[in-house]
This record gives C-alpha cells, sequence and structure tokens, in this order.
C-alpha cells in the first residue's frame, strides 16, 4: 500500500543577525542554511494498517506527510502509494488520500460548513447520490448537526475538527493521513475523534498514519509506531517492543550507574521522553 525507500528531503533557511545594518546586509548578500528534514528514511505500510508516526517538534514527521500526499517532492529516493508516485499522479492521487492537519483548515472560513463540503464536492467529482449518502453517514457519526449551516470562523476548535475530518473522507478515501488531528481538544472531544476513526478503520479498512504527540492518542489508535528523530527512522515496531527497547535502555544505564533504577511503571509518554534522550534526538 505504502513504501518509501532511502527518501532524503532538505530545505534552504535564510537567516541574518538582528539589526538594520544585518538587514541591509542581507538586501545584497543573503545567508542560507540547508537543513535536511528526512535522511534515508525507509518503511512499508500495509493495507488496512494503522501507524502511529512520533518524534520530536523538528523530526521530519510533517515532511514524510507532505511527501506522502503529493505536496512535495523529495530530494531522491523512491515512494509509492497504492501503486501511485504522489507528487506526479497528482489528480488521481488526491481522490484516493485524505489529509487533516489539525493546524490548518481545509474550510472556507466566512460560509457556512454545508458550503465547503459542497466545494469539495465539485473538486472531488463526487455524484450527488454518493456525496448525499456518504454526508447522511458523515453527519450521523460525527454529530454535525447544526454545525453545517455555520461558518467555520465561529465554530469551537473541537467542532472544526470535527468537520475537518468529515470534508476528508467526503470522496471516501482508502488512506488517511492524521497531522495533530487532536490538537487543542478538550478530553470529550479527543474521545469522540479515536472512536471515529477506530470505527473507520474497522469497517472501511482505511489506511491510517497518525502523527501526534498525544502518547493516548498513540495507545488508544494504533498498535504499530514509527520512530523518527533528525530525519531518520530510528525504531519501527508495536508498542511493547517499544517499551521493551526503553527497558534494554533502563538495564544498559543501571549497569552502567553505582545504583540501579528503582522505578515502577513508566507511561508511554515517560518511555518516550526518555528515548529522545537517551538516542539524542530532542
Amino acid at each position: 500500500m505504502i513504501t518509501m525507500e532511502h527518501i532524503c528531503k532538505s530545505y534552504k533557511v535564510a537567516k541574518r543577525n538582528a539589526g538594520m545594518k544585518a538587514a541591509c546586509k542581507a538586501l545584497f548578500h543573503r545567508e542560507r542554511e540547508v537543513v535536511r528534514a528526512l535522511a534515508d528514511v525507509s518503511f512499508t505500510i500495509g493495507e488496512g494498517e494503522m501507524v502511529g508516526y512520533i518524534g520530536p517538534n523538528g523530526a521530519g514527521k510533517s515532511s514524510t506527510i507532505k511527501i506522502l500526499s503529493g505536496i512535495l517532492t523529495p530530494d531522491s529516493g523512491r515512494c509509492l502509494v497504492d501503486g501511485r508516485v504522489p507528487w506526479k499522479n497528482r489528480m488521481e492521487h488526491v481522490r484516493q488520500i485524505g489529509v487533516v492537519f489539525g493546524q490548518r483548515s481545509q474550510l472556507w472560513w466566512d460560509v457556512p460548513v454545508a458550503d465547503s463540503f459542497v466545494l469539495l464536492r465539485d473538486i472531488y467529482h463526487i455524484s450527488q447520490v454518493d456525496y448525499v449518502n456518504q454526508l447522511e453517514e458523515l453527519e450521523a457519526l460525527l454529530n454535525l448537526g447544526e454545525l453545517l449551516k455555520i461558518p467555520a470562523r465561529q465554530l469551537s476548535l473541537g467542532q472544526r475538527m470535527r468537520c475537518e475530518l468529515a470534508a476528508s473522507l467526503l470522496h471516501r478515501p482508502r488512506i488517511l493521513f492524521l497531522d495533530e488531528p487532536t490538537i487543542g481538544l478538550d478530553a470529550v472531544s479527543k474521545l469522540a475523534v479515536r472512536e471515529f476513526i477506530l470505527r473507520l478503520n474497522e469497517e472501511q479498512k482505511t489506511t491510517v498514519i497518525l502523527t501526534t504527540h498525544d502518547m493516548q492518542d498513540i495507545e488508544a489508535l494504533t498498535r504499530r509506531v514509527i520512530l523518527i528523530g533528525k530525519g531518520r527512522v530510528l525504531l519501527d515496531g508495536t508498542l511493547d517492543e517499544l517499551r521493551h527497547s526503553m527497558e534494554r535502555v533502563r538495564v544498559d544505564s543501571a549497569e552502567c550507574a553505582e545504583q540501579p533504577e528503582s522505578e515502577g511503571e513508566r507511561s508511554l509518554e515517560q518511555v518516550i521522553a526518555a528515548l529522545y534522550e537517551k538516542l539524542d534526538i530532542v
């Protein structure tokens, strides 16, 4: 379903010191720094899998999602999503994927949500019958109701995220990319979104890639996690294997210390934080 082989991606970032003198100098000679977002990233995800893609800020998670969704072109490497090269077969590719960015919206701010859905129907060339059936199903599952009549800018964050999920699923995509889908949501909204994603995966076998810093999302939704740091895949396995890796690190640390650690069971957040520290990827 999804294959990435030796993907690399770099950015050129402009930089200068503060002050008028530095600003004037930058008009004639701008300094640039090359930042490697991804360095030889490889993994394979099967159809119907739900995978957590985790790592600290700046690790390369969003760059990976943008390459998989066809927004970015990598510097080198091979990438196939359901048999397509994302950045080469854009029109066909976007018909088969759904993308939710927690900090960006695909809804038009000043019109009712229902009008945004109609525009998306036309963009994706969804037939009226399929559109009505899918909207009725999403409206019931996500409890949209009166939200469809309200402009996006007047929705709360939790309400907007439910509408964002519906917007990304109107065309029944086979693959769903979720980038921080529960960021800023309250506990009730998070539970509703998690339950919906689980149901979507179970009933429609939708392949889901989830990037998040909320480890409760990871525990609730995924069994497999890919840990990325400094643009490289560091670990790829189940949550139990991730915890076992941390236990090995703790044992090695205890053997080197004067006194062994005597801690209880660690939460997943503590496991991940300790791994970041030990692997020096923060």
